[in-house]
């Protein structure tokens, strides 16, 4: 049988194959640049590759070879006359700077993810879950530093006070729990933004929570902060005022048992703020570059860590609004409202 070819289409297929494999080579690219401090050294100032190199201690070949490919990628300038290259305010905001859009943390989790290949690959033929634990350790913080910029630029400027009376009471003092915490970005935002408060980090995931300690006492804020190793369904406490989950609740192999138990360890007229990413209820309309996002590590981190927990259709983080609503109502409450949205994530209010 004879297949005829449309060559309009082959060749859409083959731009965007152009640019995926593109794409994929600059992950790793990214992740040395930034290791290295290539990025930070040229924010510095514009240089050759051999300037460069100079600044970093590394190998002139390797820098000139980088920087050519960096700026194939649009993330360095390279002047037309001479081999110089530069970084734009936005370039080193977005590369460079620590307190900016630390986009390299996105690639370093992108590249950490085909490194676990192998198992997630085993994984699709055995039907078996990965739990977060077993991935490979630049899971951990290149997540942490996926998210960051988001909450940095949301929780406490829109997202806390979105919410009917809570920043009132934070500031009054309460109890707050932020379940799935990671290395706890969110919480020490809350507790650096509200003193009278103090913050409780639970995550199941034992180096995640050493790490949240290590960069909890190097804030200063040991003394309203502290974490400590729980599950979502067993994490310890009544009473919070606040209750926090910031893009887990997918993750986890049973989130009704969670709700359950985030619902009884809220005060009667305390508030959960649960965070998620973004996604339309039809998958239909999450088939755009941000769902393409989301749907990849989706497939890599999230589906798989939910069935490692014994999940028997896991939600994915593309599960969407009436999903989530089908979640609390199950497991008790009776208020559930968008309360706030970015690109990237729907943060909801949810009531006793």
């Amino acid at each position: 049988m004879t297949t005829t070819l449309d060559s309009d289409r082959l060749d859409a297929v083959l731009g965007r194959f152009v640019a995926d494999l593109g794409a994929t080579t600059a992950a790793a690219n990214i992740v040395i640049g930034d290791r290295l401090g290539l990025y930070r050294a040229l924010a510095e100032g514009p240089a050759t590759p051999s300037e460069l190199a100079d600044r970093t201690g590394t190998a002139e070949r390797y820098v000139r070879e980088w920087l050519r490919g960096q700026a194939a990628d649009g993330y360095v300038e390279r002047e037309a006359s001479a081999e110089r290259y530069s970084m734009t305010p936005e370039q080193a905001f977005a590369f460079a700077d620590p307190a900016g859009l630390a986009l390299p943390g996105a690639f370093q989790l992108a590249a950490a993810c085909i490194r676990d290949e192998a198992k997630i690959t085993r994984a699709f033929r055995e039907g078996v879950g990965v739990g977060w634990h077993e991935h490979d350790p630049d899971v951990f913080t290149g997540c942490e530093r996926f998210f960051r910029p988001g909450y940095v630029a949301n929780v406490v400027s829109a997202w806390l006070p979105a919410l009917d009376g809570v920043v009132q009471r934070l500031t009054a003092g309460t109890t707050v729990a932020d379940v799935g915490c990671g290395l706890g970005t969110s919480s020490r935002l809350i507790a650096e933004a509200f003193p009278a408060s103090m913050v409780v980090g639970f995550d199941y995931h034992d180096e995640s929570i050493r790490l949240a300690d290590k960069a909890a006492a190097e804030a200063g804020l040991a003394g309203r902060v502290r974490f400590e190793v729980a599950s979502a369904a067993a994490f310890p406490g009544t009473g919070y005022g606040l209750l926090t989950t910031f893009d887990c609740l997918h993750d986890m192999g049973d989130p009704v048992a969670a709700a359950r138990h985030i619902h009884n360890a809220l005060a009667p007229d305390g508030t959960w703020m649960l965070v998620e990413p973004y996604a339309e209820d039809d998958p239909a309309d999450n088939l755009n570059p941000v769902g393409r996002i989301y749907y990849g590590f989706s497939t890599l981190l999230c589906v798989p860590h939910a069935l490692s927990e014994g999940a028997g259709d896991a939600l994915g983080n593309q599960a969407g609004e009436q999903a989530t609503r089908r979640i609390v109502t199950e497991a008790g409450f009776t208020r559930f409202r968008r309360a706030a949205q970015t690109p990237f994530n729907l943060v909801y209010e949810v009531r006793p």
